[in-house]
């Protein structure tokens, strides 16, 4: 096992971004075209939008715009994201930053003269025009947080900087955080945060996996004071931008795009930290148990509860399964499958300086991007099918809406991606009556899909709140205060069953979703859409799948309310999230049962 540098991975496990631009002087055109037609633009309408004709005139000229800008960043970002430490794509990326934060400040005064005609003439374009129905709803959302147009000016200018604090996250852990080999035994093993995140956090061996742990949380330490300033300084940025607007906390200012109240916030929340708790501990004692550990530590959070049993598997074999256990999807979403396949839609190398994690990009007008790391590990099936799942809603939205409809709100962004987790686990479960079999699947849905959307990113989220809080109050944030709030969140939740390592505080150092606002916990509310219409479609079958393709095809035509409802969900109500998470336990049962079955 060893890292390298991007020129040496494999051509067909990279994507291929030449979709988006076959050269770079195509893309440079593409900056240039797009400056020409925001000057056009500022020609043509400031200053002049009065009437129903102008205004739906400058939204539709707006409209194509948007469509251009969208591949010239997506370039951009997906050429870092693959290697945070190449010079070429830092300034590549730096030189969009500030020619979106001029175009940004140049069409700024678009907004503000739409908000000074009579609400009626918006509600006429609206109308006529049901295509930009949804702008002008978020659009007249802003009118009581609305600033003087040269300040909103001002702030478009800003863009770039106050966006700075997530590329410094970025560049401190992936470009400037060298991790040093760490020995067990006489023997050095290689670390970074992907081979740490992809590897080590679930090695079976005890010794390499909590001194891999020590290794990585003693680098991580030597960073946490900047880190923290980065993660003080976005806070406060947003602290400013919701006083300045007048929202009456910080929460309704990032609330308000999700178009959910901060009740469905504070549910998802409280209820999970509370009654998912006692399961969650049981399953962690089942661990404990079976892997004979005289104490469960945080670091041995992340293990199998059957490493010997789990396969390896390439990542052609991995094509099988997603066709195999996506199938009920039916044959266009198939067709799409191969397409992510045949079409290097997938970054799947491991080398020095690509992002953590796994994420999908679905620009408009052109076909998703999905990044991950593979592993070789049988539970990458999962993470690659959650992905997929983002590409798949992506694929199927951007075909049916325009660029103003296609994405929905982040309360519900994570039900596709989960979905396809919950699919791939029925196929697997339904295909086999093998008991150890059933007991990696089942283990795998909790460690893999609910472990990480219910418990990690919950477990953020509820750190998140407090730091917020802090916050919302004028006060700030330092490393020493952030692991406190880390430490006490883990211990509120996994009480005296689990020992908490020196360095499991640091855990806030290792998300960059604290930087895309009220993010960590829409990951439990979208998997609990997804469990109950993933029930329904194990019922009801076809008809329940019909429902489901027609949400992703919504895009975000709909309020997350009205999506799930459509789908069969009620999420006014708390009984779909009691209901995940009784699930979550009868799984955890299952798993018991099956272990002492297994060792008769």
């Amino acid at each position: 096992m060893s890292i390298v540098k991007r020129d040496e991975v494999k051509l067909e496990e990279t994507w291929n971004l030449e979709d988006l631009f076959k050269t770079e002087d195509e893309f440079e055109n593409a900056i240039e075209e797009a400056k020409k037609d925001a000057d056009s633009i500022e020609a043509e309408f400031k200053g002049k939008i009065q009437t129903s004709e102008s205004a739906a005139g400058v939204i539709a000229a707006y409209e194509k715009l948007y469509e251009k800008l969208i591949p010239i960043s997506t370039y951009a970002n997906l050429a870092l994201n693959v290697d945070q430490t190449n010079s070429d794509a830092q300034m590549r990326s730096a030189k969009v930053g500030q020619v979106y934060g001029a175009i940004g400040a140049k069409l700024s005064f678009i907004q503000s003269e739409l908000l000074m005609l009579d609400e009626s003439v918006l509600l006429q374009i609206s109308s006529a025009q049901p295509g930009y129905q949804r702008y002008i709803k978020n659009l007249l959302k802003q009118k009581a947080h609305q600033l003087h147009p040269e300040a909103e000016k001002a702030l478009a200018a800003f863009s770039t900087t106050f966006n700075a604090p997530y590329g410094l996250y970025n560049t401190t852990k992936l470009v400037d955080m060298k991790f040093p080999d760490f020995e067990v035994n006489g023997r050095n093993y290689p670390l970074s945060y992907n081979l740490f995140e992809g590897d080590w956090e679930l090695e079976n061996d005890r010794d390499i996996r909590r001194t891999a742990f020590d290794a990585f949380s003693s680098k991580l330490r030597e960073y946490q004071h900047t880190t923290a300033k980065t993660y003080d300084t976005h806070l406060k940025i947003e602290k400013t931008e919701s006083d300045l607007r007048g929202y009456s906390s910080i929460f309704d200012f990032l609330l308000e795009p999700q178009e959910v109240d901060r009740s469905l916030y504070n549910r998802q929340i409280d209820l999970i930290m509370s009654e998912l708790a006692p399961h969650m501990r049981r399953y962690a004692k089942l661990l404990q148990k079976v892997h004979g550990l005289e104490e469960m530590t945080f670091a041995d959070l992340k293990i199998s509860l059957d490493p010997d049993f789990e396969p390896t598997i390439t990542i052609e074999e991995s094509r099988k399964y997603m066709k195999d256990g996506l199938a009920v999807m039916g044959e266009d979403y198939s067709k799409m499958l191969d397409r992510s396949f045949d079409e290097r839609w997938i970054d799947f190398a491991q080398n020095e300086g690509k992002s953590t994690g796994a994420f999908c990009s679905s620009p408009y007008g052109y076909h998703p991007y999905v990044l991950i790391s593979w592993t070789s590990r049988m539970n990458e099936v999962f993470v690659l099918a959650h992905e997929l799942g983002h590409a798949g809603h992506f694929y199927l939205a951007n075909a049916e809406q325009n660029v103003y409809n296609a994405r929905p709100s982040l309360y519900f962004i994570e039900a596709p991606s989960t979905m396809n987790e919950m699919l791939m686990a029925n196929h697997l479960l339904k295909n086999s009556e093998d008991a150890r079999f059933k007991r990696w699947v089942i283990s795998t849905i909790i460690s893999r899909t609910y472990y990480h959307n219910f418990v990690t990113h919950l477990l953020e989220a509820a750190y998140q709140r407090k730091v917020y809080e802090i916050i919302d109050a004028g006060d700030s944030v330092n490393a020493q205060r952030l692991n406190e709030l880390k430490r006490g969140v883990l211990e509120e939740f996994w009480g005296d069953t689990v020992i908490l390592n020196e360095g499991a505080e640091l855990t806030w150092m290792r998300q960059p979703h604290y930087y895309m606002g009220l993010y960590p916990y829409t990951y439990s509310a979208g998997l609990t859409i997804s469990t109950q219409v993933a029930n329904r479609i194990l019922n009801e079958g076809e008809t329940a799948v019909a429902d489901w393709i027609d949400v992703l095809k919504m895009g975000g035509t709909k309020t997350p309310v009205e999506l799930a409802k459509h789908a069969g969900v009620d999420i006014t109500t708390e009984q779909p999230l009691r209901d995940t998470i009784a699930y979550i336990g009868s799984l955890i049962d299952q798993l018991e049962q099956l272990t002492a079955q297994l060792q008769q």
